[in-house]
């Protein structure tokens, strides 16, 4: 079920909000437990077993670290085993396979067909950092089955993020106040959020996909910066816009989340990129990666391995195919180059900084979208050397109208343009947050959403498939 569905929007959530509502705290966690595994049954119902598995492994495994402290290592090893090898076969197998099939030049094993469980990657996580925290004695085990399994399974952030840490919220998951004021602060975040995904990512995905879409021979230079430039912002606004519902659901059910993304488009190194992008993703990886492997306290070399392994480690994490690995290594490339002298520089020439960082978040998108090594040299070509591939029997114009143009432009603004631009006259004019004309500015938005979710079927996430 997708938040920027009728069924969801009509349906499911109003249910929901008005039912949990006259609930006390326990009965309400029992309720949006339920509720949560119907919304993930809707479209995966034989995983549910799967998550339900890894509710009680996860479970089992914080009460016996308390319970048996002197096996706390073999616990903690074996959880995280068992965790990672649900995670492998379902999302890594196929990899492996090909993998080997490659290396012996031959099809010595039969390629699986594993259908992947929607959201595995982010749920996986979230039972992780539980068990290791709780082996780190910055929290205590939950006792009670249901209130882990609500934080594991809670719908909000439940198929693609953001990553939320149990330490984080087990208080609130505990005690929690639904307020007035609470409910219009999600609710203006749903919004927003659900604008993003609406109005502007499906949009540009539209544009793009059928640019991507067309033979390699005819996708001229123009092409292939249309359509990677429209793909640059249709993730940022799909994957933010979904972060922003979750924050916005969490909001309006007592939940308090941690942000998941700070405008990382006005970055000005690719250090500060992924201090602003998927921001829960990058701190899990520091705090449960970077810093046990040593962080960067133990020399420059180790330093520069350790980050090599965590970008290893982010590509594989997001799929299971090479384009990924490269993806993730190539950013680990850069943020090497950066501690190794760069960012003296780019501290120096704030506007260089600037086009740099966007160019190699921009570059490395084509290699996160396009999975085959052999179109993306091709599709790199088209991008680095536009002047030797004009011929076509399309026109730019033909796969971009005015309509996509004018998003393409709010888009711009809207990465953190306008943002910056009004933080300088903040307390020189009337406040917006929450005044009366930003009360109708969301309702517009939510009257345009809804009208284009009823004239339009194209409604895909992205991160749905990590």
């Amino acid at each position: 079920m997708l938040f920027s569905s009728m069924i969801f929007l009509w349906l499911f959530l109003p249910v929901v909000l008005v039912v949990s509502r006259f609930l006390k705290t326990g009965q309400q966690n029992i309720f949006l437990l339920l509720a949560s595994l119907f919304f993930y049954a809707w479209g995966e119902p034989k995983y549910v077993l799967l998550m339900l598995v890894s509710i009680c492994l996860n479970w089992s495994s914080g009460m016996l670290l308390t319970r048996f402290p002197e096996w706390r290592k073999g616990i903690l090893m074996g959880s995280i085993l068992l965790n990672l090898s649900l995670l492998g076969y379902f999302k890594y197998l196929g990899l492996l396979v090909r993998t080997w099939n490659h290396l012996l030049f031959r099809e010595v094993m039969t390629l699986p067909q594993i259908a992947l469980p929607i959201g595995i990657s982010f749920f996986t996580f979230q039972a992780l950092s539980y068990v290791i925290d709780v082996y780190r004695g910055e929290c205590e085990a939950q006792k009670n089955l249901f209130s882990l399994a609500l934080y594991i399974s809670f719908f909000p952030q439940l198929i693609a993020g953001p990553i939320v840490k149990y330490k984080d919220v087990n208080e609130q998951i505990m005690e929690r106040q639904i307020t007035g004021e609470g409910m219009m602060s999600g609710i203006r975040r749903f919004c927003y959020g659900l604008a993003k995904k609406v109005l502007i990512s499906n949009v540009l995905a539209q544009s793009a996909d059928l640019i991507f879409a067309l033979e390699m021979s005819e996708i001229t230079g123009i092409l292939a910066w249309t359509a990677s430039i429209l793909y640059t912002f249709q993730i940022y606004y799909d994957f933010s816009g979904y972060s922003d519902m979750a924050i916005g659901l969490g909001r309006m059910f007592g939940f308090s989340f941690h942000e998941n993304f700070n405008y990382p488009y006005m970055a000005c190194s690719v250090r500060e990129f992924w201090q602003r992008w998927h921001i829960s993703l990058s701190t899990w990886f520091r705090e449960y990666v970077y810093i046990p492997l040593g962080g960067n306290r133990k020399g420059p070399v180790r330093t520069y391995l350790n980050l090599g392994i965590v970008f290893l480690l982010t590509g594989i994490w997001h799929g299971a195919s090479y384009n990924f690995i490269f993806w993730g290594l190539y950013h680990g490339l850069f943020s090497i180059a950066e501690r190794l002298g760069l960012s003296k520089f780019l501290k120096g020439h704030k506007i260089t900084a600037y086009v740099y960082t966007f160019l190699v978040v921009h570059f490395g998108w084509i290699l996160f979208r396009i999975e085959s090594m052999r179109q993306i040299v091709e599709f790199g070509k088209r991008i680095l050397l536009p002047w030797r591939y004009t011929l076509s029997h399309y026109s730019v114009w033909e796969f971009v109208n005015p309509h996509t143009l004018a998003v393409l432009l709010c888009a711009v603004c809207g990465m953190g343009v306008i943002q910056k631009l009004a933080a300088g006259y903040k307390g020189r004019r009337l406040a917006w947050k929450f005044s009366p004309a930003e009360l109708a500015y969301c309702m517009l938005l939510l009257l345009f959403c809804i009208s284009a979710l009823a004239g339009n079927t194209y409604n895909p996430f992205i991160y749905f498939r990590f």
